[in-house]
């Protein structure tokens, strides 16, 4: 950081800092998560016997929708993890 930065500056950079780590390892834990349901999907689709009980269209919904949560249910709770702390002055206005 800048010698001539102060003391509230110093603060802001490093709050920061810590919300783009904290959203980076969700952004992580929720790709590992989407991934492994893709890779259940797929596993479904190659079932022949899950198959013949369920329509091909329906699996790649259900698939969808489990790969999907993971991110929407991670930005839920860094919004709500940053509503929590205050005179957070970084939290990210976001619509919705």
């Amino acid at each position: 950081m800048s010698a001539g930065m102060t003391v509230t500056e110093k603060d802001r950079v490093k709050q920061a800092v810590n919300e783009l780590v904290l959203a980076e390892l969700f952004l992580v834990q929720a790709t590992i998560e989407s991934a492994t349901a893709i890779g259940d999907g797929l596993s479904a689709l190659t079932d022949d016997t899950r198959v013949r009980k369920e329509s091909v269209a329906s699996v790649l919904a259900r698939t969808a929708d489990e790969a999907l949560e993971p991110y929407t249910s991670r930005l839920k709770l860094y919004r709500e993890l940053l509503a929590r702390e205050p005179g957070n002055v970084t939290t990210p206005r976001l619509p919705g």
